[in-house]
């Protein structure tokens, strides 16, 4: 199950070409309990991904983020089972803006095993293989891509909300030069082909927003961790899924 990235890849580029056709474009638009947006790109997207996973996977289960949002979250799951979310960053979607991904991840036993992530303005996906991390034009050729090393010049990726004295106190803790702001998992990938260092998440998420893009940073020589360097694991079913805090590195 952990060579499975390249199908994951393929399965997040047909998500995406359901979902570009609607980006700055007229679609249905709601709003979940919690009073994040949701969109019919999101329900159409997470529909295609669990029609193929179930097709192709029938035994392991899925926690896919509208599903969740509509039926709730199991009070225990298995040692493997997926991550789904269909689109993350929708308010950036909403916005016009093209930093929303789509996201597959395999989790076993707590950790990413493989994962898979597709930014369908860019026409770029991100997984894992064998031999660790690659990245391709859709259906295209992959690349191997791997994290870089710390320099004094380090780039931190930081989420468009946040403000200028957090960005600060953040520099000051982690040491790194310059920030750069966008949204979505997309932030662990940029990281993962070594084009920026460090990504300091000090607030929640959920686990679907993450695993798929963690999985595509440990397999390019990344990790991810909690703040003190303690595993973060997946499967906290007790918890809704939700993550704490974490901080993901490069090199």
């Amino acid at each position: 199950m952990t060579n499975i990235g390249p199908l994951l890849a393929a399965i997040v580029e047909e998500a995406s070409a359901v979902i570009l056709p609607l980006w700055r474009g007229e679609f249905a638009m709601s709003h979940k309990s919690d009073a994040s947006p949701v969109t019919e790109a999101d329900h159409a997207a997470e529909k295609v991904i669990l029609a193929r996973l179930r097709a192709t996977f029938p035994d392991v289960p899925i926690i896919a983020e509208e599903d969740a949002a509509a039926f709730g979250t199991p009070s225990a799951i298995g040692p493997r089972f997926f991550l789904v979310d269909p689109l993350d960053g929708t308010k950036a979607f909403v916005r016009g803006d093209s930093h929303f991904t789509v996201n597959i991840g395999l989790v076993e036993n707590g950790l990413p095993v493989a994962g898979a992530v597709a930014a369908p303005v860019q026409g770029r996906t991100w997984y894992t293989t064998d031999q660790g991390c690659e990245r391709r034009p859709f259906a295209g050729k992959g690349e191997a891509v791997h994290v870089r090393s710390w320099s004094d010049q380090a780039v931190a990726l930081i989420s468009h909300t946040m403000k200028p004295e957090e960005a600060e106190a953040l520099k000051a803790q982690y040491g790194f030069a310059e920030t750069l702001a966008m949204d979505s998992s997309i932030k662990l990938c940029i990281i993962a082909e070594g084009s920026a260092d460090i990504y300091p998440r000090h607030g929640p998420t959920m686990e679907w927003d993450i695993a798929a893009a963690h999985a595509v940073l440990v397999a390019a020589g990344g990790r991810l961790a909690q703040p003190d360097g303690q595993a973060f694991l997946y499967g906290k079913a007790d918890q809704g899924f939700r993550n704490g805090w974490f901080v993901a590195r490069g090199g």
